[in-house]
């Protein structure tokens, strides 16, 4: 059986190793062929600002640079997907090359979506690939860096910032909204924000980047809707990511803003499979159908997808959302949903605790300062429990799992 694998992330390299875990159980012989559009083996983009920090290379390359081959995985790096042409089973390269398959696994992550004008000009980076990460960072290491610009405060964006901030640059962070809108409420939110700026980051929320431009001195700078113009070395755009999924139009392949997916996991194509950044999934809390672009999801969805290439009759619960900052240097969990019909709230001691319910079922959690109970929150909030009878009792950090069977 022929398994073409499009993208080496956490979904794609997931699906070989799955698949060859169970490969004596089925005594089959899989060729399975993974295409990257990078040219590394596959990586971790989670540890990319470790790995820049320390030089470490062990959580970069998570399973190894040599995982390719020792799951025998017939690895084509530097290629992109142009064209799926199912009718033949086919998918077409951008070196002109195709590979055939039985199944096919789309796995080819998402990229960063800036659209602003100007987003292309030289200076402009982003943090969404190691290549892009790479080309950056050697220019703060040879010295030609002084100052950034981060457009975009969501996870990403605070993320690259704090990065920046440990290389030394002197970095600001443009927001038209408040700090992880996605993520945080607004009181969280400027928690965060505090801490960026105690750790010497400027943040300006609440300002629109309308474009980048030239400037008559052969720098780049950052128009804003109040008409300033800003200058800095280098200028991150991280204004969102989308989907990869240029390739597959025209091909049949039912499409919204990723690749919508069954709870199989499988698209409206027979034989093709969508996990990770690029498929379109429930969330396992609110039933709300989006793409779930985290870690932990991408993993779990390759799991499953290579237990239904092979028969097992299983379905995914649903995705769910849970983000923490490893390098803001304040603990800090965000989980769920950010609104819900009520919300339970504590503060001491500089640790926040909020609750988001909704028909009494714990739908959301944020916690900033103290992470005690998050675990606790969480198995609440994925068995949909009504904690109706607990009150605020609740927001108690030892809250555990012995009072939930008292």
């Amino acid at each position: 059986m022929r398994i073409l694998i499009l993208g080496a992330g956490p979904a794609g390299l997931t699906v070989a190793e799955r698949l060859r875990e169970l490969e004596p159980v089925h005594d089959d012989n899989f060729d399975i062929t993974m295409i990257s559009a990078e040219p590394y083996p596959p990586y971790s983009p989670p540890a990319m600002a470790d790995h820049f920090l320390t030089g470490e290379k062990a959580r970069l390359f998570w399973k190894g640079e040599d995982a390719c081959d020792r799951l025998r995985v017939h690895y084509r790096s530097g290629l992109t997907a142009t064209a799926l042409q199912p009718d033949r089973r086919s998918v077409t390269f951008d070196d002109q090359s195709s590979e055939t398959y039985d199944r096919l696994v789309i796995a080819t992550g998402s990229q960063p979506w800036a659209p602003l004008p100007g987003h292309d000009l030289e200076g402009i980076y982003n943090f969404k690939s190691l290549s892009a990460a790479e080309r950056l960072v050697e220019r703060v290491e040879l010295g030609q860096v002084t100052s950034a610009i981060v457009v975009g405060a969501g996870f990403i964006g605070v993320e690259v910032a704090l990065l920046l901030n440990e290389l030394g640059l002197n970095v600001m962070v443009i927001e038209q909204h408040t700090v992880m809108p996605k993520m945080l409420d607004e009181e969280t939110a400027e928690i965060v924000r505090r801490t960026l700026v105690a750790r010497g980051i400027e943040v300006r929320l609440h300002t629109t980047a309308l474009s980048f431009s030239d400037l008559e001195d052969r720098a780049i700078g950052v128009v804003l809707d109040s008409g300033d113009i800003l200058k800095a070395s280098v200028y991150i755009a991280a204004t969102g990511i989308k989907p990869n999924v240029a390739f597959l139009e025209d091909s049949g392949l039912e499409l919204g803003w990723g690749v919508p997916v069954d709870a199989t996991l499988q698209t409206n194509l027979p034989n093709v499979w969508a996990a990770g950044d690029v498929a379109e999934t429930a969330d396992r809390v609110t039933g709300d159908r989006y793409v779930h672009a985290i870690w932990p999801n991408a993993v779990a969805q390759g799991k499953l997808v290579a237990e239904r290439i092979l028969g097992y009759d299983v379905q995914y619960p649903g995705a769910e959302i849970m983000n923490s900052l490893k390098h803001l240097g304040l603990p800090l969990i965000a989980a769920g949903a950010v609104n819900g019909d009520r919300e339970l709230r504590a503060s001491h001691h500089g640790a926040l605790r909020k609750i988001v319910l909704d028909r009494d079922r714990v739908v959301g959690f944020r916690l900033a300062g103290d992470l005690r109970a998050a675990g606790v929150y969480r198995s609440l909030m994925l068995r949909k429990v009504d904690v109706s009878r607990f009150g605020d009792e609740l927001l108690d950090p030892a809250f555990g799992v012995n009072r939930l069977v008292a």
